[in-house]
């Protein structure tokens, strides 16, 4: 994951946060539910970016073994 996608994930969930708290605070419960959305979609995007980078990784695993494996045939 970039340095820029780890700072607009945060910037959701800590920007999310301070919304859900302002909510209860004031006591606007569509601000509260809208701060709970946006932290919520930061986590989730921490969770897509994650599982990509490991499915990248395992995909380049592959692609070594591949070639390894091409390389011992032609020995």
């Amino acid at each position: 994951m970039s340095v820029e996608d780890k700072f607009d994930n945060a910037k959701d969930k800590v920007a999310g946060k301070a919304k859900e708290v302002e909510g209860k605070v004031t006591g606007d419960k569509g601000r509260e539910a809208e701060g709970k959305a946006q932290g919520f979609f930061g986590k989730a995007k921490d969770k897509v970016s994650d599982a990509t980078e490991a499915v990248k990784d395992k995909a380049e695993d592959a692609i070594e073994a591949v070639k390894d494996g091409v390389e011992n045939l032609r020995k």
